[in-house]
This record gives structure tokens, sequence and C-alpha cells, in this order.
């Protein structure tokens, strides 16, 4: 009885869409993967991260009860923490959540819907393209790629799918930034003259994870499968475990922090990615056997192709002294875009005085808020986590219910992908890195850049 009220349900839902496809601009084809608002839709959980732990699971919980979300398993590596993510999920839900070695053991799971990826920098793509493969949509924390063989194949897969695929660029939900996008994109700030991008930490044990690597054992993990398609080298917990730290596991710095930040550029901007990067970078302050840099500086050259307009956007950061924290600055003629304190002001804008000596007016944007309304992130919520990301994953929890495209959809983590390929390449080789649009790769000192 119940398979054939959620078959009726399912089918009549279905059916209401197909008669309202045309008015809705959607096709009935697209509406086949609709899950009936009675059908619980079963998540699986990919990497019992620190990440997924104490941010996406609170925001996931949210949201789950009104939306009809359940986590039913989840897949880990380490024994270690595969049983500690059970016992904490279960304490959550209430129920039994299978435990699986492995993906390929979670996506045997019958009647999987969509899976929350949270596992190393590197891992991203490729587990994306396993999701999409099992007819599972995906939430998959950024980067989305640290190479670019890795951004295609994903990119390819996903877009030969129909499932909803969300880049965790949590930025793409929140109201001062939407605000933000409309304000540049309405023509209101003027063109933009420059980018000022910044996140600075003063942390010696950010992205260590010292206790738990003494804990790590070989035969506790499947090694060889954790590389996936990294070159072979001999098991290390602390490529395991602090995989941040170490290239080619994670690019540090422009994987983990420069891909939001530069997110927003190509959101606000509409370009997919930098004409041309320079950087440099190193290991100044804590030095423990890391390969990633704890300081560094990247400049971009942005614009349309082939052309003399653009602007320029710096992103530096480093980890042995916080001033400056985190924030994103934008400059135009007329004053600047600041989402530190959300608001557009005339501060550094073309004053009379200045204007008049060359015969020009003054150009002094008006004062606006980015956010005069509280973020809408969870009604009637708990807001664990934080307000961005509760927002973004709510966002997801809606378009696989409704087949809509998410606020950060697959092209987002393509386009931050290049970016954050580009600065790589540029540290790591020393030279200016472009982007070869017909060939789709970062090309430094003249060769292709792989690792």
């Amino acid at each position: 009885m119940e398979n054939s009220r959620r078959k009726f349900i399912k089918q009549s839902a279905i059916f209401a869409a197909a008669t309202y496809a045309g008015t809705m601009g959607m096709s009935a084809k697209s509406y086949g993967r609709i899950i009936g608002a009675n059908d619980r839709v079963r998540v699986g959980v990919v990497g019992f991260s620190d990440r997924f732990k104490d941010t996406l699971l609170p925001c996931f919980l949210n949201h789950n009860k009104e939306l009809n979300f359940d986590i039913v398993g989840l897949s880990d590596l380490w024994n270690y923490r595969r049983d500690l993510g059970i016992a904490h999920l279960k304490a959550k839900f209430g129920h039994d959540i299978k435990a699986c070695r492995n993906n390929d053991e979670l996506y045997a799971t019958k009647d999987l819907d969509a899976v929350i990826i949270s596992t190393a920098d590197f891992q991203h793509a490729l587990h994306t393209i396993e999701a999409v493969k099992a007819s599972c949509d995906a939430y998959v924390e950024k980067p989305f790629a640290e190479t670019m063989d890795d951004a295609k194949a994903a990119f390819k897969a996903v877009k030969a799918s129909k499932q909803i695929v969300q880049i965790g660029s949590q930025r793409r939900s929140g109201e001062n930034y939407t605000n933000a996008a409309k304000f540049i994109q309405d023509g209101k700030f003027g063109p933009i003259t420059a980018v000022d991008l910044v996140w600075n930490v003063n942390q010696p044990g950010r992205w260590r994870r010292p206790d738990l690597v003494a804990k790590l054992k070989e035969e506790d993990i499947d090694w060889k499968r954790f590389l996936l398609n990294r070159p072979t080298e001999a098991f290390d917990p602390r490529k395991y475990l602090e995989y941040r730290l170490f290239w080619p596991y994670s690019s540090g710095m422009p994987g983990q922090w420069m891909s939001h930040q530069i997110d927003t550029v190509h959101w606000f901007t509409n370009l997919k990615h930098p004409r041309s990067v320079v950087a440099n970078g190193g290991i100044y302050t804590w030095k423990d056997g890391r390969r990633n840099w704890d300081s560094m500086v990247a400049v971009f050259d942005y614009g349309q192709p082939d052309t003399t307009d653009g602007f320029q956007v710096t992103f530096t950061s480093r980890m042995q002294n916080s001033v400056g924290d985190v924030g994103e600055v934008y400059y135009s003629n007329g004053g600047e875009l600041n989402l530190i304190t959300n608001k557009v002001s005339p501060k550094g804008g073309l004053k009379e005085r200045e204007a008049a000596a060359m015969g020009l007016k003054a150009n002094l944007l008006p004062e606006f808020d980015l956010s005069k309304t509280e973020i809408k992130a969870a009604t009637g919520a708990n807001m664990g986590g934080d307000s961005l990301t509760s927002g973004h994953m709510r966002n997801w929890m809606e378009c696989v219910r409704s087949r809509k495209t998410p606020n950060a959809p697959v092209e987002a983590g393509y386009s931050h992908s290049i970016a954050n390929i580009m600065t790589n390449a540029a540290v790591r080789t020393g030279a200016k890195a472009i982007f070869d649009e017909n060939r789709q790769e970062v090309i430094a000192n003249g060769k292709v850049f792989k690792y």
C-alpha cells in the first residue's frame, strides 16, 4: 500500500508538472526527476570531515524536517572516523545509518537520491563524477577541482547528467552578496577599477591534525583508493589528514580561501576567468614539513579577451598575523563597495576639486546598505553552522525537489578552479599564468601546468 501511495504521488506530481511545463518555461522531460512532496529525499555522506560535522550537518539539520530530507548512509575510508560518523548521525537522526567502507558500497545502496561531498580538496571533482554517474544529486565542497584534467572531466560529467549539483560557494546564497551583484550588474557602481581580496589568520594549528595523525595506521584505510589519480606515494598520515598543507592534494590558500572570494568576481562581472595571473608565495614562519605556503600574494588581470579594458584584482593571504582579517572591497571611480562593512560609499571617489582640474565633473556614489534586512537563510531554524552555508544548503535542497538551477552551479566551480589553478601555476613556476581558451588549459612558462 505504501509503495502504491508513493508511486501515485510521484506520478501525480509529474503529470501536474507536464501540464504546466509551458507556462513555467521547463520541458515535461525536465520534471522526470521531481521527487513527490511527500517522498523523503535520502542522502548519503561522502567523508565524515570536520567541515561536514561542524558546519554542513548543522546546516542540513536546519531544514531537513521541513523539506523532508534524511541521511541514510556514510562513506569514509578510515574505520575510526567512519565509526565516529555513524554514532554521531545515529544520535542526530534517531535511526540506523549504513556504514560504507568506500563510495562503491555507498552507491550500491538502494534508492539513494543525493550525497554531500566533503572530502580532500583534490577528490571533490572525482567524487562528483561518481555521484552523477550513480544518478545522485550532490552538494560538493569547494574547491571544485585542483587540476584542469579533473575540472574538465567533472564538468563534462555533470553537464551530461540531469543531476542537481551545488558547489559550496556559499556567498552566492547571502543577501548582502546578492545585493552587491545586482548593484554592480545594474550599472549603479560604474566600471570596476580594482578589487582587493584578503584572507589573514594567525593560527599555527590551521589545517593541522596532530592528534588524529597519531591515531591513523595504514592498515585502517585504503591508501590506494585515497590517492585516486594522484601520483603513487608512500602512506603518510599527514597527507591523509593534513592534505591542505601538501600539493598535489591541495593548493592550500588558493583552493581553500581564494576560491570563495574570486568566485564573487566572476559572479558580479559575468567573467569566466582571469586573463592572466602573477603570484608569489613561500613558507616563512610555520616550517613544519608542509609543501604549501604560509604567505602569498596574487595579482590578476581581468577583462574581456583581447581588449584593453579591464581591472586588477589582488589576493593576499598570510597565516602568521591576522591584521586585515578576511574581506573583499570593490572599487570604481565613484567610490567603493565594501563587503566587510556591507556598504557602498563614495569613499575614494572623484571629488569636485580633483575633477575640475581636468575639466571633469565629480563622481561620488551615494551611500547604500547591502544588508538592510536580516539574511533569510532559514525560516524558524536553529541556525547551526553559519547563516551563509545554511542558506546555501537550503537552496540546494529546494533545487533537488524543484529541479531548478542552484545558486552555485557547476559553472561556478569550473570558473573558480581555473583561477585557482592559474594562481597555483604562477607561484610554483615563477611565471605569468594564462588560460588557453581553445585547449581549456592553464599555461605557464610555455607549458601546460599539471603538477
